[in-house]
């Protein structure tokens, strides 16, 4: 264990003791995820899309995956956005609750123990700098940070880069409408990815466009597979 985790996992400690934390689901004291919440969070179970991870109610490929193959080569998410995990990923990413990512990041080094991803390096899905100096950090960056910290997998921030500040997914009004808002929306800046298996790290997956987008742009620099993991799926 390095000196730098010692300090932080110290610093988590004194906090607790000033600030004990609560449940973002019912509010009760002792985490911001309490076990009886995290538990009754909807989970994102098989019959889905083999490729974008959608629900299914069968096996196999979703319609819209058959039509426009996805640059990603998988995209997979634990939970269905709904419940405490909603709130959560609100709270983390609305409410500057940057806490939460260390819980939340658990459930996604949970979720790999048991389904195991092609992965050599973290890449978070960049915001554009105009938004993240709003925000002033980027959940998917704390997330991918602590999920490197519990895997041991390395996280590459600096060569994904969004060029352009396109509107907020959540408002598209369709899936193609998504995809249109971020083509060609990122950029590598240099090579470090190249014949890399990459995973990006992302809280939220609404029609997976936003990733798609990322993917395409990772693979056309070199990176040898992309997969995507978010915590939630939108059904």
């Amino acid at each position: 264990m390095t000196l730098a985790t010692l300090w932080d996992r110290a610093t988590r400690w004194s906090l607790d003791l000033l600030f004990p934390p609560h449940c973002v689901g019912c509010g009760q004291e002792g985490s911001f995820l309490c076990p009886t919440c995290r538990e009754a969070s909807p989970r994102l179970l098989p019959p889905y899309c083999h490729a974008c991870g959608v629900p299914l109610p069968t096996r196999g490929i979703c319609p819209r995956c058959g039509e426009e193959p996805l640059a990603l080569h998988g995209l997979r998410s634990p939970y269905l956005m709904d419940g405490a995990i909603r709130q959560a990923i609100h709270r983390l990413k609305y409410n500057n609750l940057k806490a939460l990512a260390p819980e939340l990041s658990a459930l996604l080094a949970d979720y790999l123990d048991t389904t195991p991803l092609p992965a050599q390096a973290l890449v978070p899905v960049p915001l554009h700098p105009k938004r993240e100096r709003e925000r002033g950090y980027n959940q998917a960056a704390l997330l991918a940070r602590e999920l490197g910290k519990r895997t041991g997998l390395p996280v590459v921030s600096g060569c994904l880069q969004r060029l352009r500040d396109s509107p907020p997914q959540a408002r598209a009004s369709s899936a193609a409408d998504r995809r249109q808002r971020v083509a060609g929306a990122f950029v590598c800046t240099n090579d470090s990815l190249r014949g890399v298996q990459v995973l990006l790290i992302d809280d939220v997956s609404t029609t997976g466009a936003t990733l798609d987008a990322c993917a395409r742009t990772l693979r056309a620099a070199g990176a040898a597979s992309v997969w995507g993991l978010t915590l939630a799926r939108e059904p």
